[in-house]
């Protein structure tokens, strides 16, 4: 473990060496981040999943920085050309980039106009040159002429090459002018005269340019994409007389002869060596950084979709909308077992309206259903349209629109075809979309985080970067939540830490052969999970009505005998859970001077009271329930000024997406999201969120509603 990248890492992510070096421990252990955030808080400091992550990410980037550092000193010290100078300037650069600069005069170079004159014997008139003589002759580069270079002007414009060359392979000079293009760049896109963008998606790009240094993340990747569609022409545009005069300031040394050919060759390498290569850095560097962006947006979408409250206890009707084929229905009752599959041909062609409502009405009276969960795809607000007529001829029933991104996808995958054999792909949709309503998190785990669709730009990103980061997100929310491991589905246990699909399908045997699974400490009886899965997975699996009442709080069996010695302490027992009297005693406690009596470290002890206070408890409880409505909404109804409720359905850079039960969601600009200044729209808003809304402008043409989060009237 290298003390100075710990150093470097504690600096830049404003914590302590002592718990860099404490996860870094723990990670090379083979413990989990899950794990180390939920359990390991007294040796972290409390670190969270993401910091963790960070650490760990810093660590190796840090690792793999030193390790090309000590290759390139060696590759530069087997050609015998290493000073103390370049030994020290590689060992203090900061970054990949700048000891990749240093090394670039020393790396083999592939055939290139300077090599070739190099190899036609003119690297000593370059270096005549790049003397400054007083005196010069063109006689002088006679005795340089061969078969290769016939003329005297040959020669000149070899060396000039190779001059150029050098130029170019200075990590000062390169240096200068990345940071040039940093301050001063402008990102430039053009259209192309011929063109595919016949719908003008990319038009406010026709004739664009921001400066390189506060263009916006969401710009950046759809320059791009305009550019690989080959829409646009893309450039970075800088003042080129400046880095010239810069450039002449520091290599031309004196008047002389030569001058015009060094002011040439300085011209020439910037022209077809540097300003193209950085051009491409630069431009590389801000997909990477808008790419990093993006995936942040979609990573915060993605776990407030995923951590929306719960609607539990509620049998449920799950309505996939359409036309032509009809309208699937599916009943779920509380526990999400299937108790109805229904199909209802409301709209065009068949346009049984009155049938499909009386078959509404009877689903929802014999079923006692208390919500209609809709998607929100194609024929969702005609759907809606029926249901809100149905509901006023039936008491007590609500309905609420959810997305249904992911659905198909589910519908027809493996998984989905294994649990239910006998139905269509449209059936199986039904059934998920009322799942979703019941429990988003159980729901959405079965889908592939980036079919969910609540990202910004997501195919123009590196897709395994999205993935790894889709991927951490959804495990950090289903181990925060903790799950059943008498219910839980494989689709969700295998986001669990530390278990593997060898594991998972023990447990899954093992609850098909033996029913139900009585405590945790079964699982490590019956050897369904070795020591170390057992350490990494039993505090994020829950054992509800079991033998031991602990098995059904966040506890760790690690921790049981200190939280025996707790309740003991206060002369309660674990049958008293949850209950006030132990709530009371517990909330009395001077938890400091409990800490030190029963010698349980602080953190620990409260994470412990937490859950004998709390024994089920699922934060996702505190947070909104999803929208229940009753009666529709069109565009017609819409006044400007109009106050609204309505859901959060996307946030990007821009602003965010607000389903106000329409057909399309309407958009509010980060302008209109609050009275202050905000850098991005998830300062404010996050995705599920419930708000009230202000309508600014209406387009029934284009069926785009524009709104307002500030109300006019303040």
């Amino acid at each position: 473990m290298n003390d100075e990248i710990i150093s470097e890492i504690s600096k830049e992510l404003n914590v302590k060496d002592s718990q860099v070096k404490n996860v870094l421990n723990l990670l090379s252990e083979g413990n989990t981040i899950p794990f180390i955030a939920r359990y390991r808080k007294e040796v972290t400091g409390a670190l969270d999943e993401e910091q963790i992550r960070h650490i760990n990410e810093y660590y190796e980037y840090e690792v793999n920085l030193l390790k090309r550092k000590e290759d390139v000193i060696r590759l530069i010290d087997e050609k015998g050309l290493l000073t103390p100078e370049i030994e020290e300037n590689i060992k203090k650069a900061k970054k990949l980039v700048e000891v990749e600069d240093i090394y670039l005069p020393f790396k083999e170079k592939k055939k290139t106009k300077a090599t070739e004159a190099i190899k036609n014997g003119l690297e000593p008139l370059a270096k005549i040159i790049m003397s400054f003589p007083d005196n010069f002759k063109l006689e002088s580069v006679d005795k340089f002429l061969n078969e290769n270079v016939k003329t005297r002007d040959d020669a000149i414009e070899g060396a000039k090459y190779i001059i150029a060359e050098w130029i170019s392979d200075n990590a000062y000079y390169r240096k200068w002018i990345r940071s040039f293009f940093w301050k001063v760049g402008i990102i430039t896109s053009k259209v192309k005269k011929t063109n595919p963008d016949t719908n003008k998606v990319y038009e406010m790009y026709y004739d664009f340019s921001e400066a390189v240094k506060s263009i916006k993340p969401h710009r950046v990747l759809a320059i791009n994409r305009g550019e690989n569609e080959k829409v646009l022409t893309v450039s970075i545009d800088v003042n080129t007389d400046e880095i010239q005069e810069f450039l002449e300031l520091k290599i031309i040394k004196k008047d002389s002869p030569v001058r015009e050919y060094v002011v040439d060759a300085i011209k020439d390498s910037y022209k077809r060596l540097i300003g193209p290569s950085i051009e491409r850095e630069i431009r590389s560097e801000l997909t990477e950084k808008s790419e990093d962006a993006s995936i942040e947006v979609f990573k915060e979408n993605l776990e407030n979709l995923l951590l929306v409250a719960p609607m539990k206890e509620k049998t449920v009707l799950g309505f996939d909308p359409a036309f032509r084929t009809g309208c699937k229905l599916a009943v779920v009752d509380p526990t999400s077992k299937v108790l109805n599959i229904s199909v209802i041909y409301p709209h065009e062609p068949q346009n049984e309206w009155e049938k499909s409502k009386e078959t509404l009405k009877d689903l929802i009276n014999k079923y006692h259903i208390d919500i209609v969960s809709i998607g929100n795809g194609t024929a969702s607000r005609e759907s809606e349209k029926l249901v809100s007529e149905t509901l006023k001829e039936v008491n007590g029933c609500k309905y609420a629109i959810v997305s249904e991104a992911g659905a198909s996808v589910y519908s027809a995958s493996a998984l989905a075809i294994s649990e239910f054999p006998d139905l269509t792909v449209e059936k199986r949709s039904a059934v998920s979309i009322a799942r979703r309503l019941q429990d988003p998190l159980n729901e959405l785990v079965k889908i592939d985080p980036k079919s969910i669709g609540v990202g910004e730009y997501q195919h123009d990103v590196s897709q395994k970067k999205l993935s790894e980061s889709l991927d951490f997100t959804v495990s950090k929310c289903v181990n925060n939540v903790g799950v059943n491991i008498n219910t839980a589905s494989p689709s969700i246990l295998k986001y669990i830490s530390g278990l593997t699909k060898t594991a998972i399908d023990k447990i899954i045997k093992y609850r098909q052969d033996n029913g139900k699974i009585k405590s945790r400490e079964e699982l490590k009886k019956k050897k369904l999970l070795n020591d170390k899965a057992y350490e990494q997975s039993i505090g994020f699996m829950r054992v509800i009505d079991g033998d031991n009442p602990l098995d059904k709080t966040n506890i760790h069996t690690e921790s049981y005998d200190k939280t025996l010695k707790l309740l003991n302490h206060i002369n309660m027992t674990t049958n008293d859970l949850g209950s006030k009297e132990l709530i009371d005693a517990l909330k009395k406690l001077d938890t400091n001077k409990v800490s030190k009596e029963l010698d349980i470290d602080l953190y620990t002890l409260n994470d412990i009271i937490d859950s004998l206070e709390k024994p089920n408890r699922d934060f996702r409880d505190d947070y909104e329930m999803p929208l229940l409505k009753s009666d529709i909404l069109t565009i017609d109804n819409l006044k400007v000024g109009m106050k609204l409720e309505g859901t959060v359905r996307n946030v990007v850079d821009f602003g965010a997406f607000i389903d106000i039960g329409l057909h399309s969601d309407g958009l509010v600009h980060i302008s209109k999201i609050a009275n202050k200044y905000i850098k991005h729209p998830s300062e404010v808003l996050s995705v599920g969120q419930i708000v009230t809304c202000y309508v600014i402008d209406i387009n029934k043409e284009k069926e785009k509603v524009s709104l307002s989060l500030i109300d006019p009237n303040n």
